[in-house]
């Protein structure tokens, strides 16, 4: 698409199309000019991330739209409180469309486009671990209506729905030499995830991240139609939320008052996250890795809810200082989990899915306390009565329960074989192996690929830990690739805060999440090819303009304008 246009300073460079690669020629007055996002657009195949695994069509044509004159219009959904999701989500569309509103020239024909949704499937709006999330996408002119032109979508579900939302916004870009909106004039996609658990581990633990900084990391995880926000809160260091029902570990265990997320701050969190169709899943870790938070029960008249917390030498009681493990004979424990359990179901509405922790534990500190030579049967009578407190929060069991992985995922088949449809493993520091985790359902959040640290040792000391992984790395990793997908439920990308805190979260996760949202979305057997980088790289382009995330760069900037020099 070539216009000519007036510039107070004309551009340096105009894009050609040529053999269906956009070359860089020097821009003179008398030639057409076309920016390099245009060119990215109209001609090549780089626009869509991740890529969809159904059948896609685009077209070479652009229309000039403006945010303002696009329509919602529901003509199938099953639930009011679905049509109101979608009415929410279709705001937020227009709203990062508004985002160069004030950058648009006048222009005569700008498109009026009516979005027609069609949602024939659950009434649920949630993510829940069994929502379909499969969407078809169709633009094209209305017929009989020149200057008009209408997107189909149809879903099973609102999640599906928004995520046609999304893949739609990605094929709408400000094109700066015409200075308005452009949108593919037609298109056609069928679209559906390949894993239903796609998911980006935060730890606001061991540093704090402001809410302004997760929302921004909720943006870019709707962007690349990741679907679970692992909210990492609690560890031996700090407690990071404040819960109506036992305030006390907060008071006992955080940082200070600035550093504490609020019951609204979680709750507005999660409603954030649900119109963007990601749910957060907040992890509170037990029973160990709990610090001082739970000291406060002797003064309370609770007895002894924990111990080890003040044990020397730490390190032979737990990972990290200070110790502290819950006390597995204390009933109170139990009560306290459950009103617990049920806080984080009503601020965060997910109630399917749990994350109890599980790593971190110590057999010495409770043969220490306990007397007992068998804390490995403490540990799993822990784990029983804990299922049967989620049991009563919803009068049913969750449809899963995530734990770290840890010697006690050996015992659950044969130790509480009753909950072996529910309970979940996230491997960890497990490599793939059918031997281990098979008959059990299988989140992957292998360190040697998918953890996003930094790889510069740890904070205590100069052994090694996880190594740094590439975005090439990332999405080259497909442990299932020579081994059986038993039970697997998808992966999740870690990021942990020993090292990191605010400011420091936009370039510690992208786009090397995004690698690993396309390799769960996709699985194409493709590597990180120069191809999948070119559209990598537009991804991150659009990341920053529209969210202003502030991803890592992926080469130089005369690779980008040179796409397929670069070597």
């Amino acid at each position: 698409m070539g216009r000519d246009f007036c510039f107070v300073q004309p551009p340096l460079w105009t894009w050609e199309c040529i053999n269906e690669k956009c070359l860089p020629i020097k821009a003179s007055i008398s030639a057409k000019l076309q920016s390099l996002i245009t060119c990215n657009m109209l001609c090549s195949t780089i626009q869509l991330w991740p890529q969809p695994t159904g059948s896609v069509s685009l077209s070479t044509t652009a229309i000039p739209v403006r945010a303002d004159l696009f329509q919602l219009q529901i003509i199938d959904y099953t639930s009011r409180t679905v049509q109101e999701h979608l009415q929410n989500a279709f705001d937020i569309f227009r709203q990062e469309l508004r985002f160069s509103q004030e950058k648009l020239h006048g222009f005569e024909e700008w498109h009026k486009v009516l979005v027609r949704v069609a949602i024939n499937g659950s009434g649920d709006p949630r993510m829940l671990v069994d929502t379909d999330e499969s969407y078809q996408l169709t633009i094209q002119p209305k017929e009989g209506s020149v200057g008009t032109i209408v997107v189909f979508v149809t879903a099973r579900s609102f999640c599906g729905a928004r995520h046609a939302l999304e893949t739609l916004t990605q094929l709408i870009w400000l094109d700066p030499y015409a200075g308005t909106l452009l949108m593919m004039e037609a298109a056609t996609v069928h679209d559906a995830p390949r894993f239903r658990y796609r998911g980006l581990m935060v730890d606001t633990a061991h540093n704090y991240f402001p809410v302004d900084e997760i929302m921004r990391t909720l943006d870019a995880m709707a962007t690349c139609k990741l679907n679970t926000f692992h909210w990492h809160a609690t560890s031996a260091q700090a407690f990071s939320v404040m819960f109506s029902s036992a305030p006390q570990l907060a008071r006992f265990a955080a940082y200070g008052k600035t550093t504490i997320y609020t019951p609204d701050d979680v709750r507005a969190i999660s409603r954030y996250a649900r119109l963007r169709g990601i749910r957060v899943i907040l992890e509170i870790d037990i029973p160990a890795q709990i610090g001082h938070s739970w000291d406060w029960g002797p003064a309370l008249g609770f007895g002894e809810l924990a111990y080890c917390t003040n044990l020397e030498p730490w390190f032979l009681y737990c990972d990290e200082p200070p110790c502290g493990q819950l006390n597995p004979r204390n009933e109170h424990v139990y009560d306290i989990l459950e009103h617990i359990f049920l806080e984080i179901t009503q601020l965060t509405g997910v109630d399917d899915l749990f994350h109890i922790g599980g790593d971190g534990v110590s057999e010495r500190c409770w043969a220490y306390y306990l007397n007992d030579t068998d804390s490995m049967k403490l540990w799993i009578d822990f784990t029983r009565k804990i299922l049967e407190k989620l049991r009563k929060v919803d009068e049913k069991l969750p449809n899963l329960v995530l734990i770290w992985s840890s010697q006690l995922c050996e015992r659950i088949k044969t130790d509480l074989k009753e909950y072996v449809s529910v309970i979940g493993l996230q491997a960890r520091n497990v490599a793939w192996n059918d031997n281990f985790v098979s008959g059990l359902r299988t989140v992957l959040s292998n360190e040697d690929a998918w953890d996003l640290n930094s790889g510069m040792g740890t904070w205590s000391d100069d052994t090694e830990s996880a190594p740094y992984n590439s975005w090439q790395k990332v999405y080259e990793h497909r442990p299932w690739s020579s081994s059986s997908l038993g039970l697997l439920e998808g992966g999740e990308a870690t990021v942990w805060s020993s090292m990191l805190s605010a400011g420091g979260l936009d370039q510690r996760v992208w786009p090397r999440a995004a690698a690993l949202a396309e390799r769960l979305w996709s699985d194409r057997p493709e590597g990180a090819t120069r191809p999948v980088q070119a559209r990598l790289d537009v991804y991150r382009s659009r990341l920053f303009t529209r969210y202003n995330v502030r991803a890592e760069p992926l080469w130089s900037m005369w690779c980008t304008h040179n796409t397929y020099t670069c070597r």
